[in-house]
């Protein structure tokens, strides 16, 4: 290489494609990683089932409730769930508590059909549950497509039933239909916002009645025998109950080269799974390592298993108090404001067939590893957490020094819209904290894609991190 291009190369940034930069030992040991992450987000699609099989992981690499200890100490690796819809992992340091904990956070909520309270209807001799959508969805992607049905029902005892339907081969599924294309030129000449309402996104559950003719709604009726004989469950206990409506398909390897992963719930379980493993890894850190998994990102992070609760204070408060002896609130607010937060949750990659929202520069690309952002917001930055240039610099430096493929992106050009993160919620905390996480097309669809390569550059940035921080 000439004197010139040494210069060029010391002086410019380049982003780009890092996969086939990669060498066979590397290839196989990301694709080897992916294939677990493939696996594990097919079985867990709701946030219930994410903890439940993260708590099976963690227990495998070592970890204890946090609940079984009194006290804790360097090394000691516990986790704590809340209300069944939120996990935290911890691994105590060498240092004092409170010269800062490093935090992973990610949410492990996913846009979908959520069942409405009173959810079973009959009309057309048909039987179907109402729905009510959650999260960010484009509705129209949510008809004429294989769907499961995933919850659980809250017994008046204290009972509590598992349901899935749709994910076992031999299991029937359930869909929402669409008009025909011969019936439905209103519908196409209105926007794509407008075609689809949310009060027709109506699950299709039966058509069969009963054969009794002094029972009215006979088709609704049978569902309801057919769920009593299976789960032993009424229809007030629906009133009860958190279920959910996803696609019924496994994620899947997509392209000739096996590169990409389509699946969904990628949004954020990718970034949560990816903090999850690299957690599972600390031994005895310098600094106290935190992977912080929580619920209702896509609504807000309200409520007590969002960001937004006084949870994830309230646990790091008891952390502090078994770490030390002398605990006092001072205690904790010391921890917290010398923490350090990545806000691991995705962002976008460019994507060719729609290149006018975003600005090349400035966004990020499918296999060019962990994407920083900077900032959020909308527009404006409206709603934005701004990550300071000095935090910036810290984590490019870690990625650097640890060869973690990164690249810096913005969601979308400045006034095309935006996004946000639980970055804000945790920035309130008086915590630094940026944004990074693995870029994705078709976000928040039924099937959204990752990059592999970015999936473990994912992993391996939070797990130097942990170490490095």
């Amino acid at each position: 290489m000439s004197k010139k291009n040494d210069l060029q190369e010391k002086l410019c940034y380049k982003n780009e494609n890092a996969f086939s930069k990669q060498t066979d030992k590397q290839k196989a040991e990301i694709f080897e990683f992916c294939e677990d992450y493939r696996k594990f987000i097919t079985a867990a699609k709701t946030e219930r089932e994410f903890c439940e099989s993260a708590v099976r992981e963690l227990e495998k690499a070592g970890f204890v409730s946090l609940e079984s200890k009194k006290s804790l100490k360097a090394g000691d690796k516990v986790y704590t769930v809340n209300r069944g819809k939120g996990v935290m992992a911890v691994v105590i340091g060498r240092e004092d508590i409170t010269d800062g904990v490093n935090i992973v956070g990610a949410h492990i909520d996913s846009p979908r059909l959520d069942l409405k309270p009173n959810p079973l209807y009959e009309d057309g001799g048909m039987a179907l549950f109402k729905t009510h959508y959650y999260g960010g969805i484009k509705k129209y992607q949510w008809t004429a497509m294989p769907l499961a049905i995933h919850g659980v029902a809250a017994l008046a005892d204290g009972t509590q039933i598992k349901i899935v339907v749709g994910e076992d081969e031999k299991d029937p599924v359930f869909c929402v239909s669409d008009l025909l294309p011969h019936l439905a030129v209103a519908q196409m000449s209105k926007k794509l916002s407008e075609a689809i309402s949310g009060e027709s996104l109506n699950v299709l559950v039966g058509n069969i009645g009963c054969d009794d003719p002094d029972i009215k709604e006979g088709v609704k009726f049978a569902v309801l025998k057919l769920l009593n004989e299976k789960y032993d469950i009424v229809e007030e206990d629906l009133l009860s109950s958190e279920i959910e409506v996803v696609p019924a398909f496994g994620a899947r390897d997509i392209g000739f080269d096996r590169s990409v992963i389509g699946g969904y719930g990628q949004d954020d379980r990718v970034c949560a799974y990816t903090a999850l493993r690299a957690v599972m890894e600390m031994k005895e850190p310098e600094h106290t390592s935190v992977c912080l998994l929580v619920d209702k990102e896509e609504v807000g992070s309200m409520g007590a298993t969002g960001m937004q609760s006084r949870h994830f204070e309230n646990v790091m408060a008891k952390i502090c108090s078994m770490c030390k002896s002398d605990y006092n609130d001072i205690t904790l607010r010391e921890t917290l404001s010398n923490s350090t937060c990545l806000s691991a949750d995705v962002g976008t990659a460019f994507d060719p067939n729609y290149p006018e929202v975003s600005e090349k520069k400035n966004c990020a690309i499918f296999g060019g590893g962990l994407v920083l952002t900077k900032y959020t917001g909308s527009r404006g930055k409206g709603g934005a957490s701004d990550a300071c240039a000095e935090l910036v610099a810290k984590i490019r430096r870690i990625f650097n020094d640890n060869d973690v493929k990164w690249q810096m992106g913005e969601l979308g050009k400045v006034d095309c819209g935006g996004g946000g993160t639980i970055a804000q919620f945790v920035a309130n905390l008086d915590i630094d904290v940026i944004d990074a996480g693995v870029p994705l097309l078709s976000m928040h669809s039924p099937f959204e894609l990752s990059n592999k390569l970015d999936v473990f550059m994912a992993y391996k940035g939070y797990r130097e991190f942990y170490k490095n921080n």
